[in-house]
């Protein structure tokens, strides 16, 4: 595994001279920007790896997508070469229809001290709360970038990420009430402590995540990227493109389904990756 190898991937051109926060920032934004998240691999017959050589090859030298553990471990690997002080945590994902935390700790993210504060790295979580850049680890602080207002929240060593959305906008009548779409309003992403975790720690949950029957995983191919001004994601059979900001008050989400003659295409042309051979598209929980 190359450092080199892995900024050219990114589109990082450097100067990089010393691990200091205005680098941390670009290069988390640059692997958001460019490495996709998805789990298209579930759904062509085979498994996702937490072995680094493997996630590097296929994020790297095959240019595919992944998902955070996969995606945040390699960018595990990315810090401590860059010589940055960072921790890796486990932090359990806020989901609607509990509703609640899940109870696992499946969702892998990085801690990171630099310039005499702590940072929150995630390059993986997808769609509309995928941040850009990192998060400070101070309580309260509304933390604004594209796709929202970002808080932070501690209460008894339990960290709360939430998120303030902006109402959407759909041209496309067919998808109004579309049950995957976030109506605005604040509401909570992750939760996590800041005890450390090891890679080992997340086995259990990468297996149920890409095996269980009621996982989403299982359940939807999902595919995802940010844009310089939004976001496209493709779930399942529906292509989203969406424009943060529209009008300033609104998250404009232009949404149309696809067939499966689409699919490579599309997944060459928007979202820079390779063809996924034998890929069944998914998406079993989503009704339209």
């Amino acid at each position: 595994m190359d450092l080199q190898e892995y900024f050219q991937r990114i589109g990082f051109s450097g100067p990089f001279e010393r691990p200091d926060l205005p680098t941390l920032l670009l290069v988390h934004r640059l692997h958001v920007m460019s490495v996709p998240f998805e789990n298209l691999c579930l759904h062509s017959g085979q498994q996702a790896s937490m072995e680094l050589p493997l996630v590097f090859n296929k994020l790297v030298r095959q240019r595919r997508g992944g998902w955070c553990c996969e995606s945040n471990l390699l960018f595990s690997w990315v810090l401590g070469q860059m010589g940055y002080t960072h921790t890796t945590l486990g932090a359990r994902v806020y989901d609607a229809h509990l509703p609640g935390f899940s109870e696992r700790e499946g969702h892998l993210i990085n801690r990171v001290e630099v310039a005499g504060g702590s940072y929150i790295a995630d390059v993986s979580f997808g769609l509309a709360d995928q941040i850009w850049e990192p998060l400070e680890l101070v309580s309260g602080k509304e933390q604004p970038q594209p796709p929202g207002m970002f808080c932070l929240k501690e209460d008894g060593g339990t960290w709360v990420l939430e998120k303030t959305r902006r109402p959407p906008l759909i041209p496309n009548e067919a998808f109004a009430k579309a049950s995957l779409l976030n109506r605005g309003g604040t509401s909570p992403v992750f939760c996590f402590s800041l005890e450390p975790r090891q890679p080992e720690d997340f086995h259990a949950a990468s297996h149920f995540l890409q095996t269980a029957p009621d996982s989403i995983y299982t359940n939807i191919s999902l595919c995802s990227l940010p844009t310089p001004t939004g976001y496209i994601a493709l779930i399942g059979w529906i292509y989203c493109k969406v424009t943060f900001g529209f009008q300033e008050k609104f998250d404009l989400m232009d949404m149309r389904h696809i067939t499966d003659a689409e699919v490579q295409d599309i997944l060459r042309e928007e979202f820079g990756m390779p063809a996924v051979n034998n890929l069944k598209l998914k998406n079993n929980k989503i009704n339209m």
